[in-house]
């Protein structure tokens, strides 16, 4: 008969990985934060119009970019708390589409994947 979840020495394993990637997760996001309400020590206040309105643009751009970078980030730590709640539940590892378990080495590589890559391919 095939298993139809990992064990609770596996779950504990996962968990604790999905906890270590939380904090780096949290870490990188609260960074991005920061740059995103940090103004820009390197003004132009003081330089022509002409390069005032090319750098001006450029930091827009790249708020922006930040701005996408840190929209990722909450959504991948979404994600991983999601994980832990399937790891509280014991379904944590299982296929959504197959009902399959999902491999370790899967799983230690995307700690949040909730398919297979025999269901993730087929998509």
């Amino acid at each position: 008969m095939a298993e139809v979840r990992y064990s609770d020495s596996d779950l504990n394993e996962f968990a604790e990985l999905i906890n270590e990637k939380l904090v780096q997760a949290r870490q990188d996001l609260d960074q991005l934060k920061r740059s995103l309400s940090h103004e820009d020590d390197n003004s132009t206040d003081d330089t022509s119009p002409t390069f005032k309105m090319m750098e001006d643009g450029s930091e827009t751009m790249s708020r922006e970019e930040t701005a996408q970078l840190a929209a990722r980030q909450e959504k991948f730590i979404r994600s991983l708390e999601n994980a832990l709640l399937r790891i509280k539940n014991k379904t944590y590892g299982v296929c959504r589409e197959t009902g399959k378990l999902i491999s370790k080495e899967r799983l230690r590589l995307v700690p949040h994947a909730t398919l297979s890559i025999e269901a993730k391919n087929r998509q």
